[in-house]
């Protein structure tokens, strides 16, 4: 099959490129060509490359019309952020693709109600990214149910992997949270720590995107999440990685407007996010329905992306080590 990947050389799309190549499939890999994969593999030297800035084109009104013009019987979008966007990629291949994949969030339901959340459950989203990212799967989904158009979204929860920084126990992406608990030292938490987070290795979500593929019949006109079995407490996160590294755990916790104190404005945004959401998904449709088989749990695929990290000095880990300002205190 000829697949178009729009958004190739991401996160996701690293792992999802050579999947799809081993499985024999035509892969066109479409992207702004301003980066290289996250990890080179042999696979990529049998992929047509091409270059396309989607905003541009966007922009100019051009981009569905060149997706259409590479000729895919499939295209998996990675990137779609608004509906307006999904809606020129869907006029411009109605009629001409046996599959269209869109990436979602699970972004899409707000914030958790009965847990774990099922794709079934109302959508309540909030914030800009949540919101479009629900626009974008009612449209598609309408689409297929209405028009027959071959649409099936999926919704990785936080995407984790070698070469980046992990979502951590406070919520944010801040590597000294990392790097604090790797010494041993205290960690503070909003609240009493009991909000979640749900994490997924990026390869973990390239194969659900694999067998969404693989099971047309079952995905078209559905939406799945992919997420690792399940999801952490912040507590439970920060407690397994002080015993990753060898220490009892030392947290502390404080009320959301005490905690916010001392912390930067991204880090405070970052984690009002995601404890707003407390996100804990269900992933037994895409089981029974897609065959979906998470290799990772949660704290496996965060344990990778930290060894990758340290053992290339990006992160540091080593018992009783303070950063410079600390030690001038």
């Amino acid at each position: 099959m000829r697949i178009v990947v729009i958004g190739s050389t991401g996160h996701v799309g690293t792992f999802l490129v050579p999947r799809l190549v081993a499985l024999g499939h035509q892969v066109v890999a479409v992207s702004r060509g301003q980066r290289a994969p996250y990890r080179p593999h042999p696979a990529w030297e049998r992929v047509q490359m091409v270059p396309l800035d989607r905003e541009h084109l966007e922009a100019e009104g051009g981009f569905a019309a060149r997706i259409a013009a590479l000729e895919p019987q499939a295209v998996i979008d990675m990137i779609c952020f608004t509906e307006d966007s999904a809606r020129g990629l869907v006029e411009a291949l109605r009629g001409k693709v046996q599959h269209f994949l869109s990436c979602g969030t699970i972004w899409v339901h707000g914030p958790s109600a009965s847990v774990p959340t099922t794709e079934e459950q109302p959508r309540r989203p909030f914030g800009e990214y949540g919101i479009r990212k629900a626009a974008i799967e009612a449209y598609l989904l309408d689409e297929a149910r209405r028009t027959g158009f071959p649409a099936t979204v999926l919704h990785p929860g936080h995407i984790v992997g070698p070469r980046w920084v992990p979502l951590n126990p406070a919520g944010n992406f801040n590597p000294q949270v990392f790097e604090h608990i790797a010494q041993g030292r205290e960690l503070t938490l909003p609240n009493l720590g009991l909000e979640t987070v749900h994490h997924v290795h990026a390869d973990d979500v390239a194969q659900g995107f694999v067998r969404a593929l693989q099971r047309w019949s079952a995905g078209v006109g559905e939406s799945f999440h992919l997420v690792s079995p399940a999801a952490l407490t912040l507590r439970g996160y920060a407690e397994a990685l002080f015993a990753r590294f060898g220490h009892e755990p030392r947290l502390a916790f404080l009320p959301w407007s005490e905690w916010q104190r001392d912390q930067s404005e991204e880090d405070i945004r970052s984690t009002w996010d995601h404890i707003a959401h407390s996100p804990s998904c269900s992933i037994q449709k895409a089981e029974a329905l897609l065959g979906y088989r998470p290799r990772y749990s949660s704290l496996e695929a965060v344990f990778e992306a930290l060894d990758w990290l340290a053992g290339r000095g990006l992160l540091e880990t080593r018992p009783g080590k303070h950063t410079e300002k600390e030690q001038q205190k």
